[in-house]
């Protein structure tokens, strides 16, 4: 059989000169070229198509057996400007990734993303960016440029935590004290229903988010917005837009009641605008790191472009050199944080925490750079939920520095945030004896006095401190607790302030004044039971109402002791009891046990019983009560009121300027949100079945997600 031929035995094969035949006839060996041999056409052309068909099944090869990631080689170049031109002439140490002067393998695989690129090179790059001068700058004076007055990052570090007392996301306590001390000194008890935050923290599953919720006070209230997830897609999806809240059948105040406002807080006078523009700016650097000042802006502009690992292995790189530099760790600080909102873990913001506390004991710290850093502690601390440990933070923040009225604000919040109102109290007596004029004291001062239920001394300061415009006073809850406090003294003027809130935007109108809301919900006064699409519950009500009846006149003895007098502070005069049976979608403790009945038939209706934003009790009101105009806390329920003992004459109820009264078996439906009122003027005791129900707009994911109010 004859040996099978392949490229490789032809290549390796001798070959032999072919014989010619010379003029004289007879057979010769070629003759070979005196330089010791060569190539005919022959060879040549074998060469080549070995050559050229390696190629082609190399080409193969790595097609099939998909051995490069094209895609990401395409990304690549195309992410680090790869010119295939510059490749062709040589001139690759343009991409040389890892820093050592040439393009290698070590650089592809950087490129691929194979490898992380060194600290070095993204300082030296960092730096060299920095360095580059725009056509038209104009130069900063030197010293101030090293001692960091003309750092416009740094200084923006500054305000973000100056606003310590309005963190959007609130605040969690994890401390099962500081949830206990914060349910109910600070809030005026007119509304403790009022007094739940939704909270969001971070969890260590990047990607999410934790929610939990506590019993917090009203003084963190603010209105509230929850994203639904599209149809098949599994992530949470960002808010939609806000709607604003539709508003039916509510007539509108009368021209007296809505005088003209004064012009916006926002329009402040030019010399207060002169003021700022001559506030200094933070100087951050003492005098050796104004030496290394280069090395801190190269790491900070990888932070500032939100590079956040780039920037924490970079301030890590230079702690690991300058283990001495307050601003060095301070960049480490603000590093971590920005990566623990990244990552979105409570792990590694409880490690900046850390970082801020060792930057500022660090020595030759500059005092603007100790008042930043514990800024930033306190607030992130607040957004922990660690209310004492902020508290701390920010008792050490005033010792150091006495003269600073904003941070005796912000302390002043810190105790309200923990419930003890005296010492908020006695802290905003100090400012406003040095600073009267401080609008944000003068709100917080004001909010004091009426939890304290002192009235008419709240409203001077709550109304001066709303005018001021100053920083952190354009809160609906000054706006509320002003128009209260008005209402409750008989002053009409109330409705300008309400009216005011409106167009500020924290109330969805002059009488729907609730602060926990869904945009974009219905909003009406009363509401017919067809149209809440609970008509099934509404029935089972109505045809039952003696059953709930004869089981709440067998508990009404106030030996029992379940019937309890109203404690939000509602009543202008008279007695007003309630036996709760459901609360935030729970039961009320051994509750039904007293009433089984009752509770039974409301077993199937999660719209009732699964209201984490409402409540299920009975109300019994005796004669000459009198219930202040008020507001509930969220849009997001509607309440029933069963009628079970209703005398003939004499009890009413008026929800905006729409006044109505009860029957006996029978159910009327209104959104609480709104403003209303009740008297109690007849001969015997009134007797109600209260039902909060979901708003029927809500979707049951938002039904899900809501905290409990």
């Amino acid at each position: 059989m004859a040996p099978r031929k392949n490229f490789r035995n032809q290549a390796k094969k001798e070959v032999k000169p072919a014989a010619v035949v010379n003029k004289n006839g007879v057979k010769a060996e070629a003759t070979v070229a005196a330089s010791g041999g060569g190539f005919s056409s022959t060879k040549i052309f074998t060469w080549f198509m070995v050559l050229a068909l390696l190629g082609v099944w190399s080409s193969v090869a790595v097609v099939w057996f998909d051995l490069v990631d094209y895609d990401n080689v395409i990304e690549r170049a195309k992410e680090f400007r790869f010119n295939f031109s510059e490749v062709l002439q040589g001139k690759l140490s343009a991409y040389d990734a890892d820093g050592d002067g040439d393009f290698d393998v070590e650089d592809a695989k950087v490129l691929l993303g194979l490898k992380e690129r060194p600290v070095s090179v993204l300082l030296r790059e960092a730096k060299e960016e920095s360095a580059v001068k725009e056509p038209d700058a104009v130069p900063t004076p030197p010293d101030d440029d090293v001692d960091g007055s003309q750092n416009t990052d740094v200084e923006s570090e500054i305000q973000a935590a100056v606003p310590l007392p309005l963190i959007s996301d609130g605040f969690i306590p994890e401390d099962e004290n500081d949830a206990i001390d914060m349910k109910g000194e600070l809030v005026e008890k007119a509304q403790p229903q009022q007094t739940v935050e939704e909270s969001k923290q971070y969890n260590d599953q990047p990607g999410s988010l934790k929610t939990k919720e506590t019993v917090q006070l009203r003084y963190n209230a603010e209105a509230e917005s929850v994203p639904e997830p599209e149809a098949d897609v599994e992530s949470v999806l960002e808010p939609e837009a806000d709607v604003e809240p539709e508003v039916e059948s509510v007539p509108e105040l009368e021209a007296e009641f809505v005088p003209e406002l004064k012009e916006n807080a926002e329009e402040q006078p030019k010399d207060k605008l002169k003021e700022k523009a001559k506030k200094k700016k933070p100087k951050l650097l003492n005098k050796f790191e104004k030496t290394i000042k280069t090395e801190i802006d190269a790491a900070e502009k990888l932070r500032k472009k939100g590079k956040v690992e780039e920037a924490v292995r970079a301030f890590e790189t230079l702690v690991l050199q300058y283990p001495q530099s307050p601003r060095c760790r301070y960049g480490k600080a603000l590093a971590e944080d920005g990566l623990a909102e990244k990552m979105l873990s409570n792990d590694m913001l409880q490690k900046a925490i850390g970082t801020y506390k060792e930057a500022s004991e660090l020595p030759n710290a500059t005092p603007d750079l100790i008042k930043a850093t514990l800024k930033k502690r306190a607030e992130r601390q607040q957004f922990l939920g660690r209310m004492r440990g902020a508290l701390a933070t920010l008792e050490k923040l005033v010792q150091i520095f006495p003269e600073d009225v904003a941070l005796k604000n912000d302390l002043g919040v810190a105790h309200l945030l923990i419930g003890d109102n005296k010492s908020a109290k006695r802290v905003y007596e100090e400012v406003l004896a040095t600073a009267p004029s401080d609008g944000f004291a003068k709100v917080h001062y004001g909010f004091i006095l009426k939890s304290e239920n002192k009235i008419a001394e709240s409203i001077p300061f709550l109304r001066d401190g709303l005018e001021s415009g100053d920083p952190g006073t354009d809160d609906g809850r000054f706006y509320f607790h002003l128009g209260d406090a008005l209402q409750r003294m008989g002053d009409d003027s109330a409705y300008k302030w309400y009216e005011r809130g409106h167009q500020r935007g924290h109330f969805a109108s002059v009488w729907q004044r609730s602060l926990y809301n869904v945009d974009g919900l219905k909003a009406q006064p009363w509401w017919m039971p067809k149209d809440t699409g609970y008509m099934d519950l509404v029935k089972t009500l109505e045809r039952n109402w003696r059953i709930i009846r004869d089981e709440a006149q067998s508990v009404m003895d106030k030996t029992t002791g379940l019937f309890v007098p109203e404690e939000e502070n509602l009543r202008e005069k008279g007695e007003w009891g309630q036996f709760t049976l459901w609360q935030q979608g729970k039961k009320a403790g051994e509750s039904c046990r007293s009433v089984p009945k009752t509770c039974g038939l409301l077993e199937r209706f999660p719209e009732a019983i699964g209201c984490k934003r409402g409540q299920i009790k009975f109300s019994v009101m005796q004669p000459g009560t009198h219930v202040w105009p008020h507001t509930g806390p969220t849009n997001c329920r509607l309440r029933m009121h069963l009628g079970l003992v209703i005398p003939k004459t004499g009890c009413k109820i008026r929800c905006t300027n729409d006044t109505r009264a009860w029957e006996e078996g029978k159910v009327l439906i209104f959104d609480d949100s709104f403003e209303h009122e009740v008297w109690q003027d007849a001969d015997s005791y009134r007797l109600i079945f209260i039902v909060d129900v979901w708003h029927p707009e809500l979707t049951q994911y938002q039904r899900q997600t809501l905290s409990p109010i």
